[in-house]
């Protein structure tokens, strides 16, 4: 059994909202963060969740390979997007799916839209990000806390709808009873670190814990479009 929340908003600064979310039966759950001019970035968004929509029926049989498909398949998708419609030309998206099977998560990621796990008092950030800034904390060249306000945080280094030839993480975890699986989009995690996120999601008294999360990066002036799925096992 799952509890489910969901949320976005388009923020302080942004026109557009181009974050796309979905919740698919049975139990999979779905965050992409477009980019692009011209309202691109939401056709990209849109176009990954459809795709998802298209792909997994009820009957699926659901992997890690299955959820790869799905964004390999998109990805097409949006290149020919771009053939037809020459001014959708520099769209692309993040994507970040989890899918919920008995006692196991499966999942699959591209860019810097974030997969977290609760696991009693511990918060772990299941995907890395595809970005400068990632790449540059992970060669020591600067600290996490000098990512968080770097100059070029938000330049991906991998995205869906960019190229053919594209790279997929997946992977796989346990989940028990009492697990909080998070999916969210970097308007949210520009803002709230870790520690923050952590404590909404366990002391928040709001029982959506994806509105809250959403009202405390608005507070905190993300200017980023802000979305988050907060998935609660409560029996695996």
């Amino acid at each position: 059994m799952t509890k489910v929340y969901q949320a976005t908003d388009i923020g302080t600064t942004r026109p557009t909202n181009e974050d796309s979310l979905a919740c698919i039966e049975p139990d999979t759950y779905i965050v992409a963060d477009g980019m692009g001019g011209h309202a691109a970035g939401e056709v990209a968004s849109r176009i990954l969740v459809n795709t998802a929509r298209a792909v997994l029926a009820p009957d699926t049989v659901y992997s890690e390979q299955i959820l790869r498909g799905v964004v390999l398949q998109a990805n097409r998708a949006m290149l020919e997007a771009i053939q037809q419609h020459p001014e959708y030309t520099g769209m692309g998206t993040t994507a970040t799916l989890f899918h919920r099977e008995r006692g196991q998560g499966y999942w699959a990621h591209v860019g810097d839209s974030r997969l977290y796990l609760l696991h009693q008092d511990c918060l772990q950030q299941i995907t890395r990000d595809h970005s400068l800034v990632s790449d540059l904390v992970d060669n020591g060249s600067i600290t996490p806390a000098e990512a968080r306000v770097h100059p070029r945080r938000n330049v991906l280094t991998r995205a869906v709808g960019v190229e053919a030839d594209l790279t997929v993480d997946t992977g796989s975890f346990p989940l028990q009873s009492g697990d909080m699986v998070l999916l969210c989009s970097d308007g949210l995690t520009t803002v709230l670190s870790d520690t923050a996120i952590r404590q909404i999601l366990q002391n928040d008294p709001a029982e959506d814990k994806a509105d809250a999360l959403v009202k405390n990066a608005l507070a905190a002036q993300s200017h980023d479009n802000i979305t988050a799925i907060v998935v609660m096992i409560y029996d695996v």
